[in-house]
């Protein structure tokens, strides 16, 4: 009797298909730098995206600003914020100004530099303490040199006029800062290195004393 091969089985088997060393290797480079180039461009537009918020927040914070001075009330920068405009500080030689935020928490620091609780008012005896990213709104820090004039308006409208007179890098627990000690002092802090990219205990300090105000000659000729 003649056996019949089953319909449609071949009567060979075929080989496996053995996939090229080299092709293999070279698709999975073009993988590895497409992943990296898409990892390069999130990261891009994180970036862009922090510096454009930083500048509409302080077009912003400088509107609800102008309205706290001219009405004497506090003025949030938009409707949900848990924050509010308590200062401008200016830098005349840079150019550079940035409107200071009540507190310092995290929030608040997304948009602008903190009043550091506890610390002094602008004018008032003690030490007022600002602080700020190193990225955004206090990247300036790095130009600013001893004899410079920072100039704080507080939300009632006057202005005080500060000369820095050095700087320090100190651990965040350990500023030597004391808010209630004898003098008028103001202090610019950020994050150190100021190139940083990763957050560290480190702080950069920006020291500068308040400049009497000029005796006004009816007074001197009282």
């Amino acid at each position: 009797m003649t056996s019949v091969s089953p319909v449609g089985a071949s009567a060979t088997r075929s080989s496996p298909t053995r996939v090229n060393p080299t092709r293999a290797k070279s698709l999975f480079r073009i993988a590895t730098v497409a992943v990296l180039a898409l990892a390069g461009l999130v990261l891009i537009a994180q970036g862009v995206w922090i510096h454009a918020k930083a500048l509409l927040a302080q077009v912003l914070l400088e509107r609800a600003f102008v309205a706290t001075v001219a009405t004497g009330q506090p003025v949030k920068p938009w409707p949900w914020a848990d924050t509010w405009p308590v200062a401008r500080i200016f830098v005349a030689r840079l150019d550079r100004s940035a409107i200071v935020l009540a507190g310092s928490s995290g929030q608040a620091l997304a948009f602008g530099p903190g009043h550091v609780e506890t610390t002094a008012d602008a004018g008032e005896r003690g030490v007022v303490v600002y602080s700020a990213h190193r990225d955004t709104h206090f990247r300036f820090l790095k130009d600013v040199a001893v004899g410079d004039i920072i100039a704080v308006t507080r939300q009632d409208g006057a202005t005080f006029r500060y000369r820095v007179d050095g700087t320090s890098v100190v651990r965040f627990d350990a500023s030597g800062i004391d808010p209630l000690g004898d003098g008028h002092g103001l202090v610019l802090s950020t994050c150190w290195p100021l190139d940083g990219a990763t957050p560290g205990p480190l702080r950069y300090l920006v020291h500068a004393t308040l400049v009497p105000a000029p005796i006004a000659a009816s007074a001197t000729d009282a």
